[in-house]
């Protein structure tokens, strides 16, 4: 990897929520930032701008060339159909590793969700040793994407970091977040310290903020020096009552409402 001011960076998705606020929070600095979205978007000094789809593996691999590490946030951000998660989530998100592959790319950081381990037991602590447990089709892809990860890092030598992200917001919105959430500052520090880490092999971060009810261990946020700054608990007396009824899913499980959708199973044999 080149020195941390003179990186190129691709941020695939750059046109989406998390995209927009990271391209604000990692601009200058010396960086390169390169810009992959299907949304068109001006490109400011020391950016430069591709509007494709990830599904346009040609695209892709002109978005590659000569870049030391990619962002890749796009995708459907939430739970969906299976016609629209196939081709963006799974399809594109195999494109981007091997294009970065082929392209000789050293690092990629891959926004993977705390959806992955969504049907374990709200009252369990978490880590990144347990098996993954999907509470969803969009969990089913991000997990899909930590696997072809681990697989991109040990077969062919990338250095990866699968980000699982919590809440994402300006600002909590219920009683869940205030365990989950991670605010718009320190997703830009997490990625920051990822970009420039010194080299890895292959991690897993909760991308989560220093909040006090926090229920996700997360060892290899030192490997990368992640030290969030924010905490939900400021927010505690207007949300703790917004909040699902006891015995909902939405209550039982990390993954909170996306434990619900369409939930027709037993959840007494959710061990």
């Amino acid at each position: 990897m080149t020195a941390p001011q003179n990186r190129r960076v691709l941020i695939t998705g750059s046109a989406g929520e998390i995209g927009c606020v990271l391209r604000a929070g990692l601009y200058g600095g010396g960086r390169t930032l390169r810009l992959f979205d299907i949304k068109p978007q001006a490109a400011r000094p020391d950016e430069e701008v591709l509007a494709a789809d990830i599904g346009d593996t040609a695209a892709l691999a002109q978005a590659m060339h000569g870049i030391d590490c990619v962002v890749h946030l796009a995708g459907v951000p939430r739970e969906g159909a299976w016609d629209a998660i196939l081709p963006n989530n799974i399809i594109g998100t195999y494109n981007v590793f091997e294009a970065a592959r082929n392209a000789g790319v050293k690092r990629v950081i891959f926004a993977s969700s705390n959806h992955v381990i969504g049907y374990y037991r709200a009252t369990e602590a978490v880590g990144i040793s347990e098996p993954e447990r999907p509470d969803s089709r969009y969990g089913v892809s991000k997990a899909y994407g930590e696997a072809l990860g681990r697989l991109y890092a040990d077969k062919y030598g990338l250095e990866v970091a699968c980000l699982r992200i919590g809440s994402f917001r300006a600002r909590p919105q219920d009683a869940r977040q205030l365990a989950t959430w991670i605010s718009h500052r320190d997703m830009v520090e997490l990625v920051r310290c990822c970009i420039d880490a010194a080299p890895f092999h292959f991690l897993v971060l909760y991308g989560v903020s220093n909040n006090a009810r926090n229920r996700w261990q997360n060892p290899d946020a030192a490997t990368v020096g992640y030290r969030p700054l924010d905490n939900a608990e400021q927010y505690a007396a207007e949300l703790e009552t917004i909040k699902p009824s006891a015995g909902d899913p939405a209550a039982d499980f990390h993954g909170g409402a996306f434990c619900a959708l369409e939930f027709t199973g037993d959840a007494r044999r959710i061990d």
